[in-house]
């Protein structure tokens, strides 16, 4: 039993007698009458504000606070605490001992644990007590949730995912003294890293001032030579006439621009496919700098899938044709931005930066954005591929988003009783 689920009682009136004007009483045996359950409060404090409840013939109004044990009150020490003095009544799910206030007057308590149904005690062990799942929590009954009841948390998640991306742009911007070119390039820095060099590629976005960006990325390959020296990617010796030539633009401009001598992070290319090696993402992240001048707005102005597909259509540079490495040559082939990566970008970068740009300008884009997600392919992982196996999903990028905030943010922290597809299976009779 957790506190959790007597809040979840308390705050919906999950128990006998919740919503009768006689039928409820104090352990003292004085008439108890919920008018107003309060606000839930999710910090310190009691855990519900400006409550009202009738006991006898006296209406009074202030907060409850609830515990599984009466004797949690003094266990955390809330009779010492002043925020604890409007406490008009004390929910306990086990009466251990009587609680008293400041002046000795005992605090109304009701006890929950005759007031709850079988049933309802029965889903809850089994939705959260239960070890025996190996996906998610609900993963027996999860398909018995109504489409409609499915379909408007999956719109909401994926509002949700989409505002704790809104708020590392926002936070981005704060430290970038407005510059949203520059908030773009650490934002696409850290994605073309993908998950192996995220960190390492966002350093390197980091020891770069956006104005010698834009410098470099005027004249051809400049940018690109400076990303890769300052990866440490570019060899002190070798024997192709185009590393060679880099290497020594590359302290050129390290000079000229008084750069850092580099990140402290290491790039890696363990695990990685070679489309995805840093030396070629650094390549497109320059070239799509060097050819898309204005990145930016030619973001903001982009309202369809394929204009932002078209917009990222890049190619690396033209060493890397035959290259994944230095020195290390094979038969020419081009290296473009596939679809698939560009959707990637969409999804985390430009989709999360169009919102906050708009959100900034007191714009609403809302539409267009669930528009543009509902023309994105859902992404491919572990997460999706779960919950595929437990009920027909769609197949749009909006819906696997909000499956993954799903799983991260509400089933792997046991958090069902926040979550409208744990509140259904919770109270619905099995």
């Amino acid at each position: 039993m957790k506190e959790a689920f007597l809040h979840h009682l308390w705050k919906y009136r999950k128990f006998d007698g919740a919503a009768s004007t006689s039928k409820l009483q104090t352990v003292c045996g004085k008439k108890l009458q919920i008018i107003k359950t309060g606000m839930h409060n999710q910090l310190a404090g009691p855990d519900f504000f400006n409550a009202q409840v009738r006991i006898d013939d006296q209406l009074w109004a202030g907060n409850v606070e609830i515990h599984i044990k009466g004797s949690d009150w003094y266990l955390h020490n809330h009779q010492q605490d002043p925020a604890y003095e409007n406490v008009i009544l004390h929910v306990v799910w086990e009466d251990d001992c009587a609680v008293f206030d400041k002046v000795d007057a005992q605090i109304p308590t009701l006890i929950l644990n005759d007031k709850v149904s079988d049933e309802l005690l029965n889903n809850y062990q089994h939705l959260l007590e239960s070890k025996i799942y190996n996906f998610i929590n609900c993963e027996s009954r999860f398909k018995e949730v109504p489409d409609f009841l499915f379909d408007n948390w999956i719109e909401r998640l994926f509002f949700e995912r989409l505002e704790r991306k809104v708020l590392q742009v926002e936070n981005l911007i704060a430290s970038k003294n407005g510059n949203w070119e520059a908030v773009l390039f650490a934002m696409l820095a850290r994605n073309f890293g993908t998950v192996i060099n995220a960190d390492a590629f966002e350093a390197l976005a980091s020891v770069l001032d956006f104005k010698v960006i834009r410098k470099l990325s005027s004249q051809k390959d400049q940018l690109e030579t400076v990303l890769l020296g300052l990866a440490g990617l570019l060899p002190e010796t070798a024997e192709e006439q185009e590393p060679r030539s880099w290497k020594e633009e590359y302290e050129y401009n390290k000079h000229k621009y008084q750069l850092t001598s580099g990140i402290n992070q290491k790039v890696q290319f363990y695990k990685l496919r070679p489309p995805n090696f840093p030396t070629i993402r650094l390549s497109q992240l320059a070239q799509l700098y060097e050819q898309r001048t204005n990145l930016f707005s030619l973001v903001i102005a982009a309202k369809t899938r394929d204009q932002l597909q078209e917009l990222f259509k890049i190619e690396t540079s033209f060493y890397w044709e035959t290259h994944y490495n230095f020195g290390k040559i094979h038969k020419k082939r081009s290296k473009k931005i596939t679809p698939a990566f560009i959707d990637i970008l969409i999804i985390n970068t430009l989709i999360p930066i169009k919102f906050a740009y708009a959100k900034a300008q007191g714009q609403l884009i809302e539409e267009e954005l669930v528009k543009l997600m509902l023309n994105l392919p859902k992404e491919k992982n572990s997460i999706i591929n779960g919950f595929s196996k437990l009920r027909e999903t769609k197949k749009d990028a909006l819906h696997s988003q909000a499956l993954i905030q799903l799983k991260k943010k509400y089933c792997d922290q046991n958090q069902c009783l926040h979550c409208q597809i744990g509140n259904y299976l919770l109270n619905e009779v099995i």
